[in-house]
C-alpha cells in the first residue's frame, strides 16, 4: 500500500538510534577493555574478556536507547493501536506515546532489547577479537 515510501519508512529514526547507540557503546567498550587490561598489569585481554565488555557495554547502550527504538518501532508500523498514523516524524511520535500511554510506554521492550543486544555484543566482538588475534599470530 505505501510504496516504495514504505520501505523507507522510519529510516531517519533508525540512524536517530544507531548513531547515538553507537557513540555510547564503542567508548564505553574502548574504556572497558583499557580498565581491564590495566587490571591486568597490562597482560592482554583474551576474546571472552573482550566479550565480556561487548555484552555489558552493549546492553548498557540499548538500554539508554531504548525509547528512540521505541519510536523508531511506531514509525515503522505506521500507525497507533487505535490506527492513527504517525504521519509527523519521531518528535510527534515520541509526544504521543508520552501523552497516550505515559512515558514509560518508551521503555517498552527493554529486557528483550538488552537481552538481545548483550548477546550480540559477545558474540561480535569475541568473534571480533579472536579473528583479529588470530590473523595477527598467523602475520597476517
Amino acid at each position: 500500500q505505501s510504496g516504495v515510501g514504505g520501505f523507507y519508512r522510519g529510516f531517519g529514526a533508525t540512524i536517530g538510534r544507531e548513531v547515538p547507540f553507537a557513540a555510547i557503546q564503542m567508548p564505553l567498550l574502548e574504556a572497558a577493555k583499557t580498565a581491564w587490561t590495566a587490571r591486568r598489569d597490562g597482560e592482554p585481554l583474551t576474546p571472552a574478556h573482550v566479550a565480556a565488555c561487548g555484552s555489558v557495554c552493549g546492553g548498557f547502550a540499548a538500554g539508554l536507547t531504548t525509547p528512540l527504538d521505541v519510536v523508531k518501532t511506531r514509525l515503522m508500523l505506521g500507525a497507533d493501536a487505535r490506527g492513527v498514523p504517525y504521519d509527523r516524524g519521531a518528535a510527534e511520535c515520541f509526544t504521543r506515546i508520552v501523552a497516550d500511554e505515559g512515558a514509560a510506554a518508551l521503555m517498552s521492550g527493554l529486557s528483550a532489547r538488552v537481552f538481545w543486544i548483550s548477546l550480540g555484543g559477545f558474540l561480535f566482538f569475541g568473534a571480533y577479537d579472536a579473528a583479529t588475534t588470530g590473523l595477527v599470530n598467523m602475520g597476517v
